[in-house]
């Protein structure tokens, strides 16, 4: 997969155990989400063992998936925005939360999509999908938070390391203003294949590409088509009368209108790639304001609502500036998936070797890194032995 237009998923071992510390290291691996409410953002999960009936999706924090689901059959759902965690609600019926086990019946506010059920993209299929030969990256739209193939995204998709954010289709027609956006700010504005059905006028589409226009077009009939467009941001004409300051008041400047102006919103298909730094670009002016409201997109105009600023975030913590990051790309395999499936127990020892070893005045050597695995590995045997016996 790829979030929100960043690789991921399609690299070496060392690149996937780093996506999924940029995933995990911004949540609490010890402590339920849940007394924080509906989270900014915070690595979700399903549990297909206790909710498996699709019409009761349900979501988990990860200090509840390490808990309470340990050794369920977990679906890893990446990030979700403004997500309270479900766990031992009455969607689980009988199983109540480890961690935290008085919680309100539903959190309303929780938006479901069919990833909860393991199932992403328009196809509606699993990841990984074994019935799949191409085994094609996912791509995960920054506004609806779903995944889709590549291939049915509408668009020639740019190379991956280019990939930056991505809002699919479906999300910019709810959000049509995002178009007059994407013709200055998208990288690359790209038109997909017409639809099965659909007739294209190709010499009307060559009229309405941005900066060109029929030599036949009057100015006057321009003018006509420019003040029947649909905005957001329309607005009674205003007679600029009256003192200096009344009238700069009555002249505050629309960016989304004034790039309207410049280019005309223009029929598009597809999937849009957008620079990380789009969202400074959007207008927020009253009118936009209610207007993103409206298409319920205003976290657009949150700049930490990102997926890089929660990577960025997480990565900043404690365990983001071990050393022990810079061994990732010398691990074995076994190393890397301990580290994976065992963050919550590595983070308290990883804490306990730093603490220890500085206290003592030591170098963090690869000796002394390899014993540290060793002696977790070991302690692990121990552990499962003592189970099994």
């Amino acid at each position: 997969m790829a979030a929100g237009g960043d690789e991921a998923g399609c690299g070496t071992d060392a690149e996937a155990l780093r996506e999924a510390l940029c995933v995990l290291a911004g949540s609490d691996p010890e402590n339920c989400s849940y007394p924080q409410g509906y989270v900014k953002r915070q690595a979700v999960f399903a549990c297909n063992t206790c909710t498996p009936n699709a019409a009761e999706p349900a979501g988990v924090c990860l200090a509840c998936a390490n808990n309470c689901h340990d050794g369920h059959d977990i679906f890893e759902l990446y990030t979700k925005r403004h997500f309270c965690c479900d766990c031992g609600n009455n969607k689980f019926g009988d199983f109540k939360c480890q961690l935290i086990p008085d919680k309100d019946d539903e959190n309303v506010r929780n938006r479901y999509n069919h990833n909860f059920s393991g199932c992403y993209c328009t196809c509606d299929r699993p990841y990984p999908d074994t019935d799949d030969q191409a085994n094609e990256e996912m791509i995960q739209c920054v506004v609806c938070e779903d995944w889709l193939h590549s291939r049915h995204l509408g668009c020639t998709v740019v190379e991956p390391e280019e990939l930056q954010e991505m809002v699919c289709e479906a999300c910019m027609n709810k959000a049509p203003f995002l178009w007059t956006y994407a013709a200055h700010f998208a990288v690359p504005p790209v038109i997909g294949p017409p639809q099965e059905g659909e007739e294209v006028n190709d010499e009307e589409n060559s009229e309405q590409i941005c900066g060109t226009a029929s030599p036949s077009t009057s100015a006057e009939q321009t003018k006509k088509e420019m003040e029947n467009k649909r905005s957001p941001c329309k607005r009674p004409r205003v007679e600029m009368t009256g003192s200096p300051s009344q009238t700069t008041l009555e002249k505050v400047s629309c960016r989304l209108r004034e790039l309207q102006v410049q280019c005309p919103e223009t029929p598009r298909r597809g999937a849009v790639f957008w620079p990380y730094s789009w969202r400074s670009e959007l207008c927020t002016c009253m009118s936009c304001k209610k207007a993103y409201v409206a298409a319920d997109v205003q976290f657009l105009m949150d700049q930490s609502d990102t997926i890089l600023a929660y990577e960025n975030k997480g990565l900043a913590e404690p365990f983001g500036q071990h050393p022990l990051m810079a061994l990732i790309n010398s691990m074995e395999r076994v190393q890397q998936l301990e580290v994976i499936y065992g963050l919550k127990e590595l983070t308290t020892s990883i804490a306990e070797f730093s603490d220890q070893t500085g206290a003592e005045g030591k170098m963090v050597t690869d000796e002394a890194v390899n014993q540290f695995f060793e002696d977790l590995r070991a302690g692990k045997r121990r552990k499962a032995n003592a189970e099994y016996q």
